[in-house]
Parts: structure tokens; C-alpha cells; sequence
């Protein structure tokens, strides 16, 4: 049940939401400076493992383990959808598009999440929820052929496009492992261990990758590392985590609205970049259809 909540756990939300919206460009100026970029995520997971176990031994005085082997397993299915499979869909977009643009495709996730959830009977369909993603889709759409809906029918999009999209769908599948994770395990303890398994599946790749050579990275680069790792990992989990602990999940989920808005923000201020107009209203296409999506769950959690 939720806790009575205070201003400070909807500043730590909205805290959360900024750092997450800079993972956007600390992965495009990692993409752009790198040409091999897989031992950045490995580094990040393997920080944000750490620096979660420290967390761990704060609040619980241990670390806590998955015990069995189907346990294992689940956890192994986040570290390959939400971590191993993700970032490279996520470094190697990053090389194709921009941050901001990025940023607004992935903003589909919670739509996502509806139709999965009703393809597997989990919640019904309803008008507004049809409704908004219908909405959220066409705006996806837009942003994806960078001002034209229909440039991914023509095959008029290019392989940054396909591997954004690629990031929504290993978070979705992330999303639903999850939901069967965190009925045995606490969220600390699947988010822990899934950031270390999922670093070594990252760095096992980047060794077979080769051409890191750490000593040549700007500190541009390291900044973005330390910021993925402290920042946009093991801080944003804890902050968010209390917030879901204090107002409940979906209340605390409809903040996620907010990440495109900051990646975008983000991306004009430190990287210069420019989004057109079409772009831009594809953007809110998708966060009005998400807010429509998830508006039915909100209300029936405050009515509860």
C-alpha cells in the first residue's frame, strides 16, 4: 500500500526523470566519440551492480540473491532483454539518430506494455485506452520518419530508426520478466543482479568487439560513463523505487511521461540539436496517447 508522500518524493521523481532523459546524451556523445562503444555499458552495469549492493548492505545490512534456479533464470531474461540486448540496440542507434529523437520513439514503451498485456489477457481493452494507442502510434510514426508517418511503409527509414525501435521492444519484454520477477524477489535484489549479469554478458561482447582502448577516452566520454552508471542507474532505481513505495506504481509510472521532454530539453542545450516542428508534434502525439493509456490505471489506483 502506498505511503503518505511529501513534495520531497515528487522532487526525487522529477529527479529521476532528468537523469533518465540524460542517458539520451551521454549515450549519443559515447555513440559519436566511440566506434567501439559495448565497454561503456559494461562499465556503467557493473558500477550500478556495485553501487546497488552498497545500497543493499545500507538498507538491509545484506546482499539479497536470487535462491533458486528459476529465480536465476528470470533474472538472466532481464539481464539479456532490459540490459544485454538493450544497449546494444541503444549505443549503435545512437550512432544513426539523434538523442532527442530517440528519446521520443522509446517514449511508446507504456503503449507497448497495454498491447502485450491485452494480447496476453492480462487487462482488457477499452475505447480510451484503444484511443490513445492509436494516438500514441501515429506519433511514433511521425517522429520515426522525422516528420512523415509514412516513412517507415515506404522503407524509408534507416537502421538507427530500427534498432530505437529495438530498445522499445527489449525494454517491453524487460517490463513483463519483471512483473514475474518481483513476485519472489525485491526489485533491489532483480535490478542488482541483473546489472551484473548483464555486464558481464556486455563485456564478454566487447572483448570479441576489441578496439576499446580506455586510456584514449575524453573525459567527455568518462563523464558519461560515471553519469550512466551513478546517475541515470543506481540513483534513478533508488529515487524511483521510493517514490513507487510512497504514491504506488502507477502514479509514480505517469512521471516517465517527462523523460522525452528532458532528453529533448537536454539535447538543445548540451548537444545543439534542432527538431523540427513535425517532429516535435509527434513527440506530444505520444505523450498525450501514453497519458491516455495508462489514465485509466492511475485513476483506478487513487480510487482504491
Amino acid at each position: 500500500m502506498p505511503q503518505q508522500a511529501g513534495s520531497i518524493t515528487y522532487l526525487k521523481l522529477i529527479g529521476t526523470m532528468f537523469m533518465w532523459g540524460g542517458t539520451w546524451i551521454a549515450g549519443r556523445v559515447v555513440a559519436q566519440e566511440l566506434t567501439a562503444p559495448l565497454a561503456v555499458p559494461a562499465i556503467r552495469f557493473l558500477l550500478a551492480g556495485l553501487a546497488l549492493a552498497g545500497v543493499a548492505l545500507a538498507t538491509e545490512g545484506r546482499i539479497p540473491r536470487p535462491e533458486t534456479g528459476s529465480e536465476w533464470g528470470i533474472v538472466t531474461g532481464l539481464a539479456m532483454t532490459g540490459i544485454f540486448l538493450y544497449a546494444l540496440c541503444f549505443f549503435y542507434g545512437l550512432k544513426h539518430i539523434t538523442a532527442g529523437r530517440g528519446a521520443l520513439v522509446v517514449a511508446l514503451n507504456p503503449v507497448l506494455v497495454a498491447l502485450g498485456a491485452w494480447f496476453f489477457g492480462q487487462e482488457r481493452m477499452n475505447p480510451l485506452k484503444l484511443a490513445g494507442i492509436a494516438i500514441a502510434t501515429a506519433g511514433c510514426l511521425t517522429v520515426i520518419g522525422n516528420g512523415n508517418p509514412l516513412a517507415l511503409l515506404h522503407g524509408e527509414t534507416g537502421i538507427g530508426e530500427w534498432l530505437i525501435l529495438g530498445c522499445a521492444l527489449c525494454w517491453t519484454a524487460y517490463t513483463f520478466i519483471g512483473r514475474q520477477a518481483t513476485k519472489t524477489l525485491s526489485p533491489l535484489a532483480a535490478t542488482l543482479w541483473a546489472s551484473l549479469l548483464g555486464a558481464g554478458l556486455i563485456g564478454l561482447a566487447a572483448l570479441f568487439q576489441g578496439g576499446t582502448e580506455m586510456a584514449a577516452w575524453s573525459w567527455r566520454v568518462w563523464t558519461s560513463v560515471f553519469f550512466l552508471a551513478i546517475g541515470g542507474t543506481a540513483l534513478a532505481f533508488t529515487w524511483f523505487a521510493d517514490g513507487v513505495r510512497r504514491i504506488g506504481a502507477a502514479k509514480a509510472s505517469v512521471f516517465v511521461n517527462l523523460v522525452p521532454v528532458f532528453a529533448v530539453l537536454q539535447a538543445a542545450v548540451l548537444l545543439d540539436e534542432r527538431l523540427g516542428l513535425a517532429v516535435l508534434g509527434g513527440g506530444l502525439l505520444v505523450i498525450a496517447g501514453v497519458w491516455l493509456t495508462t489514465l485509466q490505471m492511475t485513476t483506478r489506483e487513487r480510487t482504491a
